[in-house]
């Protein structure tokens, strides 16, 4: 676990740091279209942060493969070299895109090559689990096609999610901590090494957000367009596909019984990392919803709208920093729900907590316009607008100003204390 504290305290910082100079450069190469109809930020701001977060992710695989535990990853597996392969594609047509604009159709053929050219380097699907069945073996064709659809569905689902100032870098968190969790317990659980490449996948895309993450909130100083949102939608799809579609249910059967019974138990979460709909739920709705809005509405699947969920979590009320929270709240309770459910599956209390859960969400979802206080002891560890503010006492100027007024208009009394307190709560002018 150290070593994979290392690569991730390492991914993070190189993000990190890159990512100032990355504005800088991004600024001069006039990286920073203008603001368009179905944008929510209201100054031009610069891209290109997909730069910082390759040079976090090259970072941490070069570190990681210096170390002890990490360093067979490296040795007994093709892994890792493709995904770099298909990384680096993918984020120079994502670089070419935030500068210069690139055809969606032209997108779409990039990102079926940079799935390509990691299948030719053996990160493909090779076998499904399917309930009832057991271990399906596919042929290289299918496994080729599978492989290249589920790399470019996660990598338009994040994508698409990409409108509010950090949710994207941090909903993919969410997603990579919770399959780190799953993988690094096949691994360190059941000793299966296949799981290796999946775990080290998930905690350098950990380390790209959150590198990343402290110049996204908002209001964001940089965004990371498309070479970043694209980028880190391949690294999960690549670890989807490591430790889906090549893990040897064999090696697991030895703790459950039978291949049927291990591939029972493993279906909770085999599935939804497949397809994906537990790890990026909340984006691959979105992407299935607005293909079906624009395609009802006679539009391009790939055109651009206002019709995301983050934009109607907007609409409804909710501020740009609730909207966010409440897309990582959900993407939190799906990710680790699931993860929680693949190593409990029979508890019954795990179920109520989902259910209460969703039920503390759906109440949040509900009101747009409620603001939480918090004690006076804690109010040092929150933003300045969920602390309570005293009551501010009318000085001198105020009172006078507030008799003068009251005398004026024949007020005495209690009427002119009312008087003194609205002067008091008048803003200030300067003069």
């Amino acid at each position: 676990m150290r070593e994979y504290l290392l690569t991730l305290c390492v991914t993070a910082a190189v993000t990190y740091l890159l990512t100032g100079p990355v504005r800088k450069f991004a600024i001069v190469a006039g990286a920073m279209p203008e603001i368009r109809a179905r944008d929510v930020h209201r100054e031009p701001t610069p891209r290109l942060g997909g730069i910082a977060m390759f040079g976090g992710l090259c970072a941490g695989l070069l570190v990681a493969a210096h170390l002890t535990s990490l360093k067979p990853v490296f040795q007994a597996s093709n892994e890792p070299r493709a995904l770099l392969s298909g990384a680096g594609l993918i984020w120079l047509l994502g670089v070419l895109d935030d500068k210069w604009g690139v055809d969606a159709l032209v997108k779409l053929g990039g990102q079926m090559i940079a799935a390509g050219v990691m299948v030719l380097q053996g990160l493909t699907i090779l076998w499904l689990p399917v309930p009832g069945v057991g271990t399906v073996a596919l042929t290289p064709m299918q496994g080729t096609l599978l492989t290249v659809a589920l790399v470019v569905i996660t990598i338009n689902a994040v994508n698409f999610v990409d409108g509010l100032d950090g949710l994207a870098s941090g909903m993919v968190c969410i997603a990579a901590a919770a399959f780190f969790l799953y993988a690094y317990r096949l691994w360190y659980g059941h000793n299966v090494e296949s799981a290796a490449p999946a775990a080290l996948f998930a905690i350098v895309l950990m380390g790209m957000c959150l590198g990343f993450l402290p110049h996204n909130m908002h209001p964001a100083r940089i965004f990371m367009g498309d070479s970043g949102s694209m980028l880190i939608g391949l690294v999960m799809a690549a670890g989807a596909i490591s430790i889906t579609g090549q893990l040897d249910p064999d090696a697991i059967s030895l703790f459950t019984g039978s291949e049927r019974a291990t591939t029972q138990s493993m279906v909770p979460v085999y599935i939804p990392l497949l397809l994906p709909l537990t790890v990026i739920a909340v984006p691959a709705a979105d992407l299935v919803l607005a293909v079906v809005r624009r395609t009802w509405n006679g539009q391009s699947p790939f055109a651009a709208d206002r019709g995301h969920l983050h934009h109607r979590l907007l609409q409804i009320g909710h501020s740009h920093s609730r909207a966010v929270l409440i897309m990582y709240f959900w993407s939190a309770l799906i990710a680790f729900g699931t993860v929680a459910y693949s190593v409990h599956s029979g508890s019954g209390w795990l179920l109520l907590l989902v259910v209460a859960f969703s039920a503390v969400g759906l109440v949040l979802l509900l009101m747009p316009r409620f603001t939480p206080r918090v004690p006076s002891w804690a109010q040092w560890a929150v933003p300045p607008r969920y602390r309570s503010t005293p009551p501010q006492q009318a000085g001198p100027e105020e009172t006078a100003l507030a008799e003068e007024a009251a005398a004026r208009m024949g007020l005495h009394g209690c009427t002119a204390v009312g008087e003194r307190q609205r002067f008091a709560s008048a803003p200030k002018t300067g003069g």
